[in-house]
């Protein structure tokens, strides 16, 4: 079955997608969550006049996306986590915690564009985690954990 998305879905493709799924997945869950439409073809023709018209658009927000992506990979993402025995933290450090860091860097960013590698770490260490500015800006970033200083 061919759908056109109307908005990202992980692992099926991003908004103005023509994509194949499974008649099922299409027909009990994208389209009756609103996240799709049925391609038909004047439904293709009406997303390739609108793609047509948000072509100049979507490079402007390349740009944006690649200034902010380089304003970001300057920057030294260190996360202070408390810890147990040895390098082991109490609790986890996840894509929250980058955001929440990147935040107070003047950078905010949707934790769900934020994926760090290995879902939740849970020991000290330098780390990477990809951050998705735009489809067709990610960025890989450093990110280490450290231990927080007990006085």
């Amino acid at each position: 079955m061919e759908i056109i998305l109307k908005q990202d879905v992980e692992n099926v493709g991003f908004k103005d997608d023509i994509v194949a799924v499974k008649n099922g997945y299409g027909r009990n869950f994208l389209i009756p969550q609103g996240l799709a439409v049925l391609a038909t073809t004047s439904a293709k023709k009406v997303l390739a006049e609108t793609l047509k018209q948000r072509a100049f658009k979507e490079e402007k927000l390349i740009k944006d996306a690649t200034k902010v992506a380089d304003a970001i990979k300057e920057l030294e993402i260190k996360i202070t986590a408390k810890t147990g025995d040895g390098s082991k933290l109490f609790g986890s450090v996840n894509n929250g915690n980058v955001a929440e860091v990147l935040a107070a860097a003047g950078h905010e960013i949707d934790k769900k564009f934020i994926k760090v590698e290995g879902g939740n770490i849970k020991r000290l260490g330098k780390y990477n985690a990809t951050i998705r500015l735009h489809r067709a800006v990610i960025i890989e970033l450093p990110v280490e954990i450290i231990a927080e200083q007990n006085s």
